[in-house]
């Protein structure tokens, strides 16, 4: 039967252009009547005008049926969840008959039935009479309708088979959802017209092919016929500044608006240019998908994902791993965002099996190829917002590819072709790689890539610019190394940068798990949470990721010298004019001045004068500037900010509050530090070896009561020296921890199974010996897990600090030869559960390991305890605050605060660690009747080793000896 067939279809029209048409149309969404068989063979007799489906159930189009009761979605990754035997598919193959009634207005004559995406194969019958089928899920297909439809009531039946021959080329790591899942109009448009609008940073040209004639009014064009190339003023398109202009194109029977924006894309001396000038892509790889809806998106949600992309400093897609609704790319045009315009072409299962059988070197398929990469191209030709065409993703090579690239070049010679499949590049344009390592991205940026074996390929690829098409994989808490990549895109022109991997999580609704990923519908191949990849959570909550890479993709740099901060504009085709830039200086976290910047249009060098003289408490303090937009924009408000930086500030001297004040004039020599404000390419939390352990001068003694040892408002376990009342808190603790609730680059990385092989989630502590003097309690233990040699000397200096307060200074020595790297070191202890808010100074709002939380900044931070959890979709290590001065616990009407000498990082929790690493799903976190708090003195960094790079090692916690201190205050 049809279903394994190598063709793509038949009865379809010649594809065209999306385009908005005055045209009469019909839509024909909405409740249609649907069955759901097991086999594909169901009987086809409910394709009959008057066949009785009343006894059918109700199903909205546009939808996936498993979302709605009819059986269940599935996850794969890679592997194909059906034997690789193409074009064979299996006998239990779920297949849905859909029935519509609709009405036929009076005088209509004409049309086509389309259908814009439906997975993954669909047979079409209007009034009992078959029009055709089709493959290709996320593309559109045309029927003609008009021998067939009646005056008043017609009927439309389509069956939807899951399986198909197509499935194998739709292998593109995303839940299984069959169903018709995006729009289905009739319409009697059939225009379909290609606009050539240019602009190489000078001159603007404009001309069309296709029937009619074609005037753009605000430009002076009237009448332009088909092929005529004239030159006209128009402003440049690009994605900072989407100037977009009204086309009307008349034709018999119909008139057609387009937005034309004129813009050239090109390559030169390795380059990747847009009007002339180097593109940096700063952007993300975006599937479609909704946790109620699937992939059928309404247009409320395509818009908040391109201003959520907008306002975190992204300015390009890859449309992972199929042409996205037409509606998003509009949105592209107008809003501003360069695309990579994928085919909807996934062959990654054959990898599996050698590449044996691989339909992009099988002849029998190129038709196939051949007509998923024509309807790409056709749909989507007349946007701006598109810059390159990709034949698709992970497919190995073959044959097919040139047959492919053949006919989009002679199409469309003005985009570049993409495909990252083939290293050798021969079909392609731009060099394209996926997760390369920073040395290598370095190698590559310089020309020093290894070379490829035949010159010719090789020359040809060392003369095209380099783009990562995914890195980054935002899985879970991370990624890690943006920073380093993002330093080598902007020193190296050859690289065009990049698209992080991926824009969402796909976790599914679910009543029993919150968001459900693979496995948890009983699939017996699945990938489990690796479709839990997204830089945003499932309702579009941005992640600590997405608020990372917002700071790394700013267009505005700062740098902080002696008395002055140099602006840098690094927009690629905007100057700062559409900012506004202040600065705010800080006392330990409390705003002291406020003023704004003058900073030119170009950037460049603004004096600052008289910070030393502003009134303060003698703290700490930091100068923050902050670039935010001045007036109103399509996708973001006046005041949103754009850009910032900080700078710490010697000690205030005009302490005595009279004044003093700053401004961005030059006025005076003020000294302001050169060091880089934390977050941008520093490390978490640390205390420097070597710490000052010794007890404050005049500091209580220590003394006994109620069978406990008593010092500085604390009491211990005289036997075995453990804390168990603080301030009248009854605590548990603290003591030495090295382990964390892995992470997904923990566990996808390897690291989470070295660490269980180590035994670094069950160490066992015993006392040495418990100590004590005048003066203080020292407790000294061997920390150590069960069936090795390997352990650490863990000794525990508690002395009575100044107002009634506790020292307690830990020092590390290890023993034998640790093989690598630990999750982290610090203390852990259990405090009431009454404790609810947590205030502190140092980096926030959010959390921050070595190599993440480039989005924290230096300030003063309140949030609940339940508020300091990130709510990753499948639970790991997450929370944890860095560069903590001091934090304050607040609850039950008491309070307490800790203090690092000098920082340390903060996690505080309802749950514990080893509740923490044993959920799989969000609702298995029950809040305990304890908080649990940890104080480290390093993580182990989190990397993207889940897919791509493990931990740089700049950023890897390896066990020396070490020593940290911190001190526990009455608040």
């Amino acid at each position: 039967m049809d279903l394994e067939t190598f063709a793509p279809g038949s009865g379809g029209l010649a594809p065209r252009a999306a385009l908005r048409s005055d045209a009469p149309s019909l839509d024909l969404n909405g409740t249609w009547r649907f069955r759901l068989s097991p086999t594909a063979w169901a009987p086809d007799d409910f394709a009959r005008p008057d066949h009785d489906d009343s006894g059918w159930a109700e199903l909205p189009v546009p939808s996936h049926w498993p979302l709605h009761g009819h059986g269940s979605p599935a996850y794969t990754n890679i592997v194909y969840p059906f034997p690789v035997d193409p074009p064979h598919v299996p006998t239990e193959n779920p297949t849905g008959d859909y029935r519509r009634v609709f009405d036929l207005p009076d005088g209509w004559s004409g049309g086509r039935l389309r259908f814009d995406g439906v997975e993954s194969f669909a047979r079409v019958w209007l009034n009992g009479h078959e029009l055709g089928w089709s493959t290709g899920s996320r593309l559109p297909v045309e029927f003609d309708a008009g021998p067939w439809l009646r005056p008043g009531r017609n009927v439309l039946a389509v069956r939807v088979h899951q399986w198909s021959a197509a499935s194998y080329l739709e292998d593109q790591d995303m839940w299984w959802l069959p169903g018709i899942f995006r729009d289905v109009t009739l319409t009697r448009s059939a225009a379909d017209v290609f606009v050539h609008a240019g602009h190489d940073g000078r001159r603007a040209t404009l001309s069309f092919d296709g029937p009619g004639l074609l005037d753009l009014p605000e430009l002076g064009v009237a009448g332009l016929e088909p092929g005529v190339e004239v030159t006209v003023a128009a402003e440049p398109w690009t994605a900072e500044t989407p100037r977009l202009y009204q086309a009307v194109v008349t034709l018999p029977g119909e008139t057609v608006r387009l937005a034309v924006g004129f813009r050239t894309v090109s390559i030169a001396d390795g380059v990747l240019l847009v009007n002339g000038r180097p593109l940096l892509l700063k952007g993300v790889n975006r599937h479609e998908f909704h946790p109620e809806r699937g992939r059928a998106v309404t247009y409320e949600t395509m818009r908040e994902d391109v201003l959520l992309m907008k306002r975190h400093n992204v300015n390009a897609v890859r449309t992972s791993h199929y042409p996205p609704h037409p509606a998003f790319l509009d949105l592209c045009d107008e809003l501003g965002l360069y695309v990579i315009d994928e085919c909807d072409f996934e062959t990654h299962g054959f990898g599996q099996v050698g590449w044996r059988g691989n339909p992009t070197d099988d002849p029998r398929w190129a038709d196939a190829l051949l007509d998923r990469m024509r309807r790409t191209v056709e749909r989507d030709k007349n946007h701006p917002s598109v810059i390159m065409w990709s034949l698709g993703n992970e497919a190995g090579v073959g044959r097919n590819l040139a047959v492919m690239a053949g006919w989009t070049r002679d199409r469309d010679p003005s985009r570049p072709i993409h495909y990252e499949g083939d290293w050798s590049c021969e079909h392609a344009d731009v060099y394209s790689r996926m997760y390369a390592s920073h040395a290598e991205v370095e190698a590559i940026g310089r020309g020093a890539e290894d070379p490829l074996d035949d010159p010719a390929l090789d020359a040809r690829r060392r003369a095209m610019p380099f783009l990562q098409c995914e890195y980054a994989h935002a899985m879970g808490n991370g990624p890690g190394g943006l920073a380093e990549y993002q330093e080598l895109f902007e020193r190296y022109p050859r690289l065009a940068g990049g698209f992080v991997w991926e824009w969402i999580d796909h976790g599914l609704a679910h009543p029993g798990h919150g968001y459900a990923y693979g496995g948890d519908y009983g699939e017996p191949v699945h990938d489990s949470n690796f479709v839990v990849d997204g830089l945003v959570f499932p309702d579009r909550t941005p992640s600590p990721g997405l608020l990372d890479l917002k700071k790394v993709f700013e267009p505005v740099g700062f740098a902080f010298g002696d008395g002055v901060v140099t602006v840098t504009n690094k927009h690629g085709f905007a100057d700062l004019a559409h900012l506004t830039f202040t600065a705010v200086v800080e006392d330990d976290g409390l705003i002291v001045a406020e003023f704004p910047l003058q900073v030119p249009a170009e950037g460049g060098e603004v004096k600052l004068a008289g910070l030393a003289e502003l009134p303060g408490g003698g703290g700490e303090r930091w100068l923050t500037v902050r670039a935010v937009l001045a007036a109103d924009q399509p996708w973001a408000p006046a005041g949103h900010e754009i850009a910032w930086a900080q700078t710490p500030l010697p000690p205030a001297t005009g302490l005595d509050g009279r004044g003093g004040r700053a401004t961005s004039e030059a006025e005076g020599g003020t000294t302001v530090s050169p060091e880089t404000g934390p977050g941008v390419g520093t490390g978490g939390s640390t205390a420097g070896d070597g710490t000052d352990v010794s007890p404050p001068e005049g500091g209580a003694g220590i003394s006994s009561a109620e069978d406990l040892v008593v010092l500085g408002g604390a009491a211990f376990d005289p036997a075995t020296g453990r804390l168990v009342r603080l301030f009248g808190h009854d605590v548990e603790g603290p003591r030495l921890d090295l382990w964390r609730a892995p992470t997904d680059n923990d566990r996808y990385g390897g690291l989470e199974a070295a660490w269980r092989r180590l035994g670094l989630h069950r160490l066992t502590h015993r006392i040495v010996a418990v100590e004590t003097g005048g003066d203080g309690l020292t407790v000294r233990t061997r920390v150590a897990p069960a069936a090795t040699d390997l352990g650490l000397r863990a000794v525990y200096r508690w002395t009575a600090a100044d107002g009634g307060g506790l020292r307690l200074a830990v020092e590390i020595e290890p023993e034998g030869d640790w093989p690598a790297p630990v999750p982290r070191v610090g203390l852990t202890m259990a405090l009431p559960g009454g404790v609810e808010r947590v205030t502190w100074f140092g980096r926030g709002p959010g959390e921050a390991y070595p190599d993440t939380g480039l989005a924290t900044r230096v300030g003063r931070w309140s949030a609940t305890v339940d508020g300091l959890q990130t709510p990753y979709v499948y639970p790991q290590e997450n929370g944890h605050r860095a560069d903590v001065r001091w934090a304050e616990f607040t609850g039950a009407g008491r309070a307490f605060r800790v203090v690092g000498e000098p920082v340390f990082g903060l996690t505080a929790r309802r749950w514990s660690t080893a509740e923490l690493d044993a959920a799989t799903h969000r609702p298995d976190l029950v809040p305990g009747d304890r908080v649990h708090l940890h104080l480290d003195l390093a993580h182990q960094g989190i990397g993207t080793a889940a897919c791509g790079p493990g931990t740089l090692p700049a950023y890897e916690l390896r066990i020396r000896p070490t020593a940290f201190t911190v001190r526990f205050t009455p608040a």
